[in-house]
């Protein structure tokens, strides 16, 4: 498996993190790096949301603008954008490029954009963008040249199958992509209209990647180091992004990792995995405050949780919880022990 390289940056296995909104936040695309993701991606951001905020008052809070917020613990990180009107997306991708925009935080800069074309939630849809920009090719050709012309940073596109099984267009799509400039394309096996079942088809990501030049990142259904072995040898494909198995098993990089090289990656304890799910959860109090950090981080604690022999009734109390002291008592019942 040869490195993968996107621009100046080569990642040895082309491990990534997905972007997931309202999971990969800073807290935890650290946590995932330090677990052995090679590259992570920004939760998705408005491209119209950032440029609009930028003609509010001084005063007002610049929400969007802290999603595009990297530090030094999760890099190197893209910033994913969703849109589908050129001039947005290529303006937005201006402001993230230079850095001076309203609401902009210090820290270094992305080392790609990433323009979402495969989200299914309907509210993004239905204002036809993400996977909806499947269903209209020349028009994400156009968002792809545009950003390309504004900025230096590589671009890269997320897309799925199709819109649905009378559309699997991946390939044709794929093609137009790199045509217009795109340097990097993630590929996820199913359609719009599948979600998330049944499973990922893994001949459409080798399609893909026999179609075009350019690196093709494989994703769905990857929740072991099994299942990466499988999408490699099945598909060719250059690297992997990793989205629903990472959620509470930010080790799965490290098993994936040993695996790529041939090692036998130790099984995580009861109590390590306590202890990082206490971590994560203290780290996204100390960027959130207690009251919106413990909110965020109940869904994260009750994943950790899974599988674990006691977990139904801990994983109860912990989305009730108000207080990291609280979550920190009902997982440590987990460790057996009193602390």
């Amino acid at each position: 498996m040869a490195p993968v390289r996107i621009g100046d940056l080569t990642l040895r296995h082309g491990l990534m993190l997905a972007p997931m909104a309202g999971v990969t936040d800073a807290s935890f695309r650290a946590l995932c790096r330090r677990f052995g993701a090679e590259y992570t991606v920004s939760e998705m951001i408005s491209a119209k949301a950032l440029c609009y905020e930028q003609k509010g008052r001084e005063s007002a809070p610049a929400r969007t603008a802290a999603l595009a917020a990297i530090g030094h613990a999760e890099w190197p990180c893209a910033i994913q954008l969703f849109g589908s009107d050129p001039e947005f997306m290529a303006q937005a991708a201006t402001l993230i490029e230079g850095g001076s925009y309203r609401g902009a935080l210090p820290g270094p800069m992305p080392v790609a954009i990433d323009i979402n074309m495969g989200c299914p939630v309907q509210k993004v849809v239905s204002n036809g963008e993400g996977s909806a920009l499947m269903k209209e090719p020349l028009l994400a050709e156009k968002i792809v040249a545009a950003i390309k012309k504004t900025v230096s940073l590589p671009v890269t596109v997320k897309i799925r199958a199709g819109w649905d099984e009378n559309s699997r267009n991946a390939v044709e799509f794929a093609k137009r992509m790199e045509a217009a400039g795109a340097d990097l394309i993630t590929v996820h096996g199913r359609t719009r209209q599948q979600f998330y079942a049944p499973k990922s088809d893994n001949k459409i990501i080798a399609d893909v990647k026999a179609a075009v030049k350019i690196p093709v990142i494989g994703n769905g259904d990857l929740f072991t180091a099994e299942d990466v072995r499988h999408i490699l040898e099945e598909t060719g494909c250059d690297g992997v992004m990793i989205a629903r198995g990472a959620l509470g098993n930010p080790f799965l990089f490290t098993e994936i990792t040993a695996m790529l090289e041939g090692r036998n990656a130790p099984p995580q304890t009861v109590a390590e995995r306590v202890d990082v799910a206490l971590a994560h959860a203290r780290a996204m109090i100390e960027k959130k405050g207690e009251r919106i950090g413990v909110a965020e981080a109940r869904k994260h604690m009750a994943w950790y949780c899974k599988g674990l022999r006691g977990a139904a009734c801990v994983r109860d109390g912990v989305m009730r919880a108000e207080t990291f002291e609280e979550i920190k008592r009902l997982l440590t019942t987990l460790k057996g022990t009193s602390e």
